[in-house]
């Protein structure tokens, strides 16, 4: 997906979406000091139920096409994101994926960074 050359990377988010419809697709674009940037694609997943994110770092997300709902454990919270909408995680705030959609792609930018300690 990407072209390198003398410390330049290059690629396009919505190129090369892939084809499997059965599994959510994570692709680590960059990753250096302490961040990490991911394109996701999901096609309908959600996360299982009962299961909560508790992530060590920090992480920022764009969805950039699709929809989705988030839902956050603390205070039973649902957030839900359409295209251009981004959110802000701080490490260990549970959360799960409560659904995607499943008509379209739903392709996900996150930056996950070190968080401070």
């Amino acid at each position: 997906m990407s072209k390198q050359g003398l410390n330049i990377s290059s690629g396009n988010l919505f190129a090369a979406l892939p084809h499997e419809r059965d599994r959510e697709s994570i692709e680590v674009l960059a990753e250096r000091g302490g961040v990490r940037i991911e394109r996701i694609v999901s096609t309908g997943q959600a996360s299982p139920e009962g299961f909560w994110y508790d992530q060590p770092d920090d992480e920022f997300v764009v969805l950039l096409a699709g929809s989705a709902t988030l839902h956050f454990e603390q205070d039973s919270r649902r957030l839900e994101l359409k295209p251009g909408d981004w959110v802000e995680i701080a490490a260990h705030v549970r959360h799960r994926v409560e659904r995607t959609d499943a008509g379209a792609p739903t392709i996900w930018l996150a930056v996950h960074r070190r968080a401070k300690r």
